[in-house]
């Protein structure tokens, strides 16, 4: 699609690849913002298991993710991601971050040539150190101006609910970032849009890792001084990550930074703070992962986000300490008093 013809609509054939609670959320909402605005849209939505693909086409519910959420009847799913994607002018992936590079491989030669694509993702990957615009580029290679990241206080089941939510959509091009916004306007989903991808995304990743430690310091039974203080600093040190990787200060203010901060640290809904206080509460992070049935994706993007505020050189104490209680080489009961272990100075500055 040319960007002239973005320019004139929104999207009308869509692709959502995973169907987990986000992704399948996100599809609801692409379906409402169609009705909304009177436009056809043909969304369809890939998922992993046959149970949940013929469960959405028959009984219009993903009850594993989204309980008994009623999906609109527009939304089709399939295991088969050709016939998902085929034509399909925006693709939206919802996929685990550590698995998106082999997937993208896999799934590089279905894309229709100038589809956009959208990660709603928020992880940071191993060994590579890449935000996932950066993977998606790579693999598919495809220009930025052609990846949008959709952040903010996205806690699935509340907007699955129709609570009325704010969001953010980053892409370095401006037409295509206002075109993702007007095809995901629902009634009850609101976004803005915002040239600063790399802020977007330093925001939707660190959160999760400040909330594992705001989730340790509950399951500690620690008070609400000490989770308010963790995550003002934890927002300072994503701020300087942030910062460091070219990104805005004001994004960390906004939607992307404080807003996703402090839903993913409070909500129970928020896996990354459940799996903290199942931490803080003594079970092992073998434990954790077996008892949660969806990732928590601080958990595997901690380590990444430790090396490359190292490489950096960016002081991130809080995240530091999360990597070595994930690691065994530090025990929750330690946690506290390493939270806050910068050297005296004044609050003002990152």
């Amino acid at each position: 699609m040319t960007p002239d013809a973005r320019a004139a609509g929104s999207a009308t054939t869509v692709a959502v690849l995973g169907a987990g609670s986000w992704g399948t959320t996100f599809a609801k909402i692409l379906a409402d913002a169609a009705t909304a605005s009177g436009v056809e849209r043909d969304i369809r939505l890939w998922g992993r298991r046959r149970e949940v693909v013929d469960h959405i086409n028959l009984k219009h519910r993903n009850e594993q993710y989204l309980k008994d959420i009623p999906l609109p009847p527009s939304i089709r799913a399939s295991t088969d991601v050709a016939e998902v994607l085929a034509g399909a002018e925006l693709v939206v992936l919802a996929v685990p971050a550590q698995s998106l590079r082999p997937q993208l491989r896999a799934w590089k030669d279905l894309v229709a040539p100038g589809a956009l694509v959208v990660s709603l993702m928020k992880g940071l990957e191993l060994h590579s150190d890449a935000r996932m615009s950066e993977v998606i580029c790579a693999e598919l290679g495809i220009p930025a101006s052609r990846v949008a990241v959709v952040s903010g206080p996205n806690l699935a089941m509340e907007i699955a609910r129709e609570e009325p939510t704010a969001s953010v959509v980053a892409c370095s091009d401006s037409a295509a970032a206002g075109w993702v916004a007007r095809s995901c306007t629902a009634p009850y989903f609101r976004p803005y849009t915002t040239a600063d991808v790399a802020g977007v995304e330093i925001g939707g990743i660190v959160k999760n890792i400040i909330a594992l430690a705001v989730g340790i310091c509950e399951g500690k039974r620690m008070g609400d001084n000490t989770k308010a203080s963790v995550i003002t600093r934890g927002l300072a040190e994503t701020s300087r990550l942030s910062l460091a990787l070219g990104g805005e200060a004001r994004t960390m203010a906004g939607l992307a930074g404080l807003g996703d901060l402090v839903a993913t640290c409070s909500s129970p809904l928020s896996r990354n703070h459940t799996a903290g206080r199942l931490l803080g509460k003594g079970l092992t992070l073998e434990q954790v992962t077996a008892e949660m049935t969806q990732t928590a994706e601080g958990i595997k993007s901690a380590q990444a986000v430790h090396e490359l505020a190292g490489k950096l050189g960016v002081e991130m104490p809080i995240t530091a300490a999360v990597v070595a209680v994930l690691a065994g080489k530090l025990s929750v009961d330690e946690l506290g008093p390493l939270l806050l272990s910068r050297d005296l100075k004044p609050e003002g500055g990152y």
